[in-house]
């Protein structure tokens, strides 16, 4: 259990308190709350993968752990906007369908003893739906704490349904199909 690994880890127990903070309003200031820690769960993922390559500390583990804790925390969050009527359930279940069919791949592969690691279309697609959860929580925070009425609801659905289209958006480049896969 390396340093990388750990900070993935801390990422799932995050995850729970961001569920409590976002659903429970009787929380002084709980958008913030929730804010901080969607935050320090988003840097985790910044940084076991920075440290995991910078020294060499990569495992199977964690190329498996890895992406379950990113859908585990952005999904969580998705849930629960949902419930606050500020994602529309159906790109709820275009990201979860999304995940489900790429995890069923990876389980495939790992069958086969190949670890399938995210690709650049998959850390796009996760830089984008933690970037929109970000936002979506600084405007729930600034209208925690001030008077401005933020339109939160119109752009906490557009910024879900931009992620929903990257998440199901293909990477353009191509590769050459093997032999072996063309029987």
């Amino acid at each position: 259990m390396n340093l990388p690994n750990r900070l993935t880890v801390l990422r799932m127990i995050l995850v729970p308190f961001l569920v409590l903070f976002l659903l429970c309003g009787q929380i002084p200031f709980s958008m913030i709350w929730a804010l901080h820690t969607f935050a320090a769960a988003s840097i985790t993922d910044y940084l076991d993968g920075k440290i995991a390559r910078s020294k060499n500390l990569i495992t199977n583990f964690g190329k498996f752990l890895d992406p379950m804790a990113d859908k585990i925390l952005v999904i969580s969050a998705m849930i629960c906007f949902c419930y606050m009527d500020l994602c529309s359930p159906i790109v709820l279940i275009i990201v979860v369908a999304r995940e489900f069919m790429v995890s069923s791949l990876r389980l495939v592969a790992a069958a086969q003893g190949i670890v399938l690691a995210a690709g650049l279309s998959g850390k796009v697609k996760t830089a984008s739906q933690m970037v929109s959860t970000v936002v979506i929580l600084l405007m729930l925070s600034a209208r925690q704490i001030t008077s401005v009425e933020w339109p939160v609801a119109e752009i906490s659905h557009a910024l879900m349904w931009i992620t929903a289209v990257i998440a199901v958006s293909k990477n353009r480049k191509r590769t050459p199909k093997s032999p072996q896969s063309m029987v």
